[in-house]
């Protein structure tokens, strides 16, 4: 059930080019699922709405979830400022997760791109998988790869081809040759059309988490929607809002 809190900053600091690992001191911890996501809310008013989030970690022991962002605008800007000891207005836990069932026993990739990478972290931590971890970045700053690599075999690509495979995580799959029975992704959404088109071919369940600008998180506004086969019965029409309904949708569902 979700929960607006206000939770303590735990730790932070900057682990790539305006990339930010921060630890929030909360009790969503204990009931946070892989792919969930925070919406968080700056203290300035004149950026009015929360900023959606991806869990990267959860420490239920500790009471804490741990979130890795980009610096994107004036909201995470100011996310990036917060010290320990502060305080954040924090809503959770959103969203569906990945269905951690459908892997379970199986040949599967988990792929990340960009800051699709971080809620692939408790995901590895938690399926129970033969796990193939490919991920995708502009250049050689490799964040989180070090704790991925705890849990799976990680294949890095780079856009410039400064570490890994030259291109993107497509690329990877076949410089390296892999295969998998289900496939768990995030990232930018030409990524997740090319996973996508790879499953379809293959014949492959893929489960794609959707990357969307969100307004409240909830699913009241229709500001965050995808396109979908089937109806949706909160607004009669072929879509589904990603906040609620998602972010997490398999690949056959949406039309991206």
């Amino acid at each position: 059930m979700k929960q607006k809190q206000t939770a303590a900053v735990l730790s932070q600091r900057e682990i790539a080019a305006d990339i930010y690992d921060m630890w929030i001191g909360t009790s969503l911890a204990a009931e946070a699922r892989p792919g969930q996501f925070l919406c968080i809310y700056p203290k300035d008013r004149s950026t009015l709405l929360p900023r959606p989030i991806s869990i990267c970690e959860a420490d239920r022991e500790k009471k804490a979830l741990r979130i890795v962002y980009r610096i994107a605008g004036a909201g995470t800007r100011e996310f990036s400022g917060y010290r320990q000891g502060d305080t954040v207005s924090i809503l959770g836990n959103l969203g569906n997760g990945f269905p951690l069932e459908e892997g379970r026993g199986k040949k599967v990739f988990l792929m990340g791109g960009g800051i699709g990478i971080p809620p692939m972290l408790e995901l590895a931590k938690r399926l129970e998988a033969e796990k193939q971890i490919i991920l995708g970045y502009r250049n050689g700053e490799l964040f989180l790869k070090e704790d991925l690599e705890k849990y799976g075999r990680v294949y890095a690509a780079t856009e410039d081809g400064s570490a890994g495979t030259k291109g993107n995580v497509m690329d990877a799959v076949r410089e390296n040759g892999l295969t998998a029975e289900v496939i768990y992704a995030c990232g930018p959404m030409p990524m997740l059309r090319a996973i996508k088109a790879y499953a379809q071919e293959h014949h492959i369940r893929a489960y794609l988490s959707l990357e969307e600008r969100m307004a409240c998180g909830v699913g009241a506004c229709l500001g965050c929607v995808a396109k979908t086969k089937e109806i949706d019965s909160h607004s009669h029409v072929h879509n589904a809002r990603i906040c609620t309904d998602g972010p997490v949708f398999e690949a056959r569902e949406v039309e991206i």
